[in-house]
């Protein structure tokens, strides 16, 4: 079955329906590039076409490119691959200028390549669903729109508005593409739809593009037009600044868009095909499409999650804690309409945890985009209390209280007595081991770690830790409850400081050890940051808070020497005790850490850190392996050790968890793509200079022998 069925009315309009077989979505695939071609042969043997409708058969209009497709480009296949591209996009463009009304009749969401074909008609119309999203995504993935979608989105709109669209991959809805003049029309009804495009055809017989008339020019002006040179002036500048030179899909996308504008339309199009081109076949484009594409699409589809065990959701929440993060929990499970009991010791401190659902869903209300009623009704979903009988009836409670054992196990054993049978017990800790927590539950088999992230209501990553005696079912459960208030699940055994806390942990460490080595401090933070990282170690540490830091290390070691363990002091043990005791600085709550937060004014680096800084000759490339080195061995000795249980949890939580730049794929795909044989070289010279903790894992030495990737 072809991939475009080809029908000719009795008004001789030809009805192209995409319906690639094999696939819930169409694609712009092997199949569709095929049925393109020959559908093109049928137009240019038949005179008597009078207008072209694309539409779908579909739930969806066109999903885009076909990835599994595009991250096999290779470097030395750059060529075909480009003809392909170009030969794919002269079919679209034969279609476009024929001189006859093409229409795109969307039924439905159309991403990438698919709202390029869209944009590629002289004619859209919608049919009118709050759920349908258009735009070009593919900048989240390392690539760039290949089909035509930068050339016209910025023919169409101009450069300043097409930037936002081409540059963050932002989608819109319906009513947002008819304000952008991107849609012309819309429906209630697939026949209206389908009608609605016969008719527009029979009334415009002649037809082509507006940037296909002479004398057509782009809204805004030009490049070389005073005030769009003026802005153009200063926006690689600013780009960079915002990548560090990291992601090289938003500089191509600038650059393709800017060249093309001023050139004719086949020269232009011709440029973005060459860029697309180069971001096919890089390295990053293939990084962030394995991670960000199949990885969270396993994740999506439950790949650690346990088999055979019915689906299950949680009817009634109850939260021990209503803090920071127990609100943050209530409010992204109260807004996917489940009941909450928000409980704290005062009725004072519960109501005021509520408050800041309030205050989140007023922001919204404010701006448009939730009515008040919603809100309402979310808020209706918490109940704040102090009383834990009113926790009678939960099937999952969640204790968020301050990381202390003895705290924890005392609201451990006040509250699952009220949990329904079968209900189940959830700690969101970020350090405590989960089978030692357990051990204070009537039912061990019924309890599991749930790591939420701060903000809960922004961050996406949820961490699952199963103790020792946590049941399938237990995990089955928590795992469903996560997908349920729509955050990302990964799996992981129990251990200290579990795979996020720990690894995210030797970042934060290494850049205080920079800092005991007379490394300036702006040069840590930018080699940080150059490396991909969102915040530098320095910054990060202030928002943890250095007080927290050293209770976690003193609680840890103590820990550790009653197992007969011990753990040593190192650099950054002393600049925290340093900074705190010596000189007061405990952090941003405070107002006073390794920066100073004077009120209404930026932050900047405290002066008093040249207690530090002394001659060093490190180079800036030196400290970016350091950091992202010291964070992908360790988070392979967790894979080694069974603290993780998958890759793809591994490259997922890392960038969801810890901020590891996605530019590599996360942290265990960073060893892959830089070759396993010259990672496991270069952390043996980081080991040599700096300390075992660069020492490279025995499952790296033994991948890069095999030449096989970590999988």
């Amino acid at each position: 079955m072809s991939a475009i069925q080809f029908e000719k009315n009795a008004d001789n309009i030809v009805i192209l329906t995409l319906d690639s077989p094999n696939q819930s979505a169409n694609t712009m695939n092997a199949d569709f590039r095929q049925a393109l071609s020959e559908t093109v042969k049928k137009l240019k043997a038949d005179d008597a076409v009078t207008g072209i409708i694309f539409s779908s058969n579909k739930k969806t209009f066109f999903a885009g490119g076909d990835l599994d497709e595009l991250i096999q480009a290779k470097p030395d296949t750059a060529t075909e691959f480009f003809q392909m591209i170009e030969d794919l996009k002269a079919n679209l463009r034969y279609i476009e200028t024929r001189g006859i009304p093409v229409v795109a009749a969307l039924n439905g969401t159309a991403l990438g390549g698919g709202w390029e074909l869209a944009l590629g008609c002289h004619h859209r119309i919608a049919l009118n669903d709050a759920k349908t999203k258009f735009g070009l995504p593919e900048v989240t993935l390392g690539l760039l729109p290949g089909g035509g979608g930068i050339v016209r989105m910025v023919r169409l709109l101009g450069l300043q508005n097409a930037f936002p669209l081409l540059m963050e991959g932002k989608q819109f809805g319906v009513e947002k593409a008819k304000s952008l003049g991107l849609i012309h029309d819309t429906a209630d009804s697939i026949d209206e739809l389908l009608n609605k495009a016969i008719a527009w055809i029979k009334a415009n017989p002649k037809s082509v593009q507006p940037f296909d008339v002479k004398g057509y020019k782009i809204p805004g002006g030009s490049p070389s037009t005073p005030a769009v040179a003026q802005m153009l002036a200063i926006a690689p500048a600013m780009l960079r600044d915002k990548t560090k030179g990291c992601y090289p899909a938003p500089e191509a996308i600038m650059a393709a868009a800017v060249e093309s504008a001023q050139v004719d339309m086949d020269t232009a199009l011709t440029i973005e095909s060459r860029y697309f081109t180069y971001l096919a076949t890089g390295q990053v484009s293939k990084n962030m499409i394995s991670t960000f594409w199949h990885g969270l699409n396993a994740i999506k589809s439950g790949a650690s999650r346990p088999k055979d065990i019915a689906k299950w959701q949680a009817q009634k929440v109850g939260i021990l804690g209503a803090g920071m993060m127990g609100a943050g929990i209530a409010y992204v499970s109260a807004s996917k309409g489940i009941c909450v009991v928000l409980k704290d010791v005062s009725i004072e401190a519960a109501e005021k945890g509520k408050a800041y659902s309030q205050k989140l869903l007023d922001k919204k209300v404010s701006q448009g985009r939730l009515n008040p009623e919603k809100r309402d009704q979310i808020l209706a979903n918490i109940q704040a209390t102090a009383d834990a009988t009113d926790l009678q009836g939960c099937d999952l409670i969640i204790e968020a209280v301050f990381e202390n054992h003895e705290l924890k196990a005392k609201v451990t054993q006040e509250a699952e007595r009220y949990l329904t049978e079968n209900g189940i017990f959830a700690s969101n800790t970020s350090t405590l081991p989960i089978s030692g927590l357990a051990q204070a539950s009537k039912n061990q088999a019924n309890f599991i770690g749930l790591h939420f992230f701060s903000p809960v209501d922004k961050m996406q990553l949820v961490e699952i830790i199963k103790g020792q005696n946590t049941s399938s079912e237990t995990l089955a459960k928590a795992y469903d409850y996560v997908q349920q208030i729509g955050k990302t699940p990964i799996v992981v055994n129990d251990s200290r400081g579990f795979f996020t806390s720990r690894v995210f942990g030797t970042f934060i460490q290494e850049g205080l050890r920079l800092l005991a080595e007379g490394v300036h401090p702006a040069k840590i933070e930018m080699a940080a940051l150059k490396a991909g990282m969102p915040v530098g170690p320095l910054a990060i540490q202030d928002e943890v808070s250095l007080t927290l830091s050293e209770h976690v290390a003193t609680e840890t070691r103590k820990a550790l020497q009653a197992e007969g363990k011990e753990r040593p002091k190192s650099d950054a043990d002393d600049v925290i005790h340093s900074m705190i005791h010596e000189f007061g600085r405990k952090g941003k709550a405070v107002g006073a850490g390794f920066y100073d937060y004077p009120e209404g004014a930026k932050k900047q680096l405290w002066s008093g850190l040249s207690h530090w800084t002394k001659a060093n000759t490190i180079t800036e490339q030196e400290m970016i392996d350091r950091f992202l080195f010291v964070q992908a061995l360790d988070t392979l000795r967790c894979l080694e050790e069974g603290v993780l249980t998958s890759v793809n949890d591994g490259n997922i939580g890392s960038i969801f968890g810890i901020g590891f730049p996605a530019w590599t794929g996360g942290a265990i795909q960073f060893l892959n793509q830089y070759g396993l044989a010259k990672a496991a070289a270069r952390a043996h010279v980081l080991e040599s200079k700096y300390g075992a903790r660069f020492k490279a894992p025995d499952l790296l030495i033994k991948a890069a022998h095999d030449q096989t990737p970590i999988a």
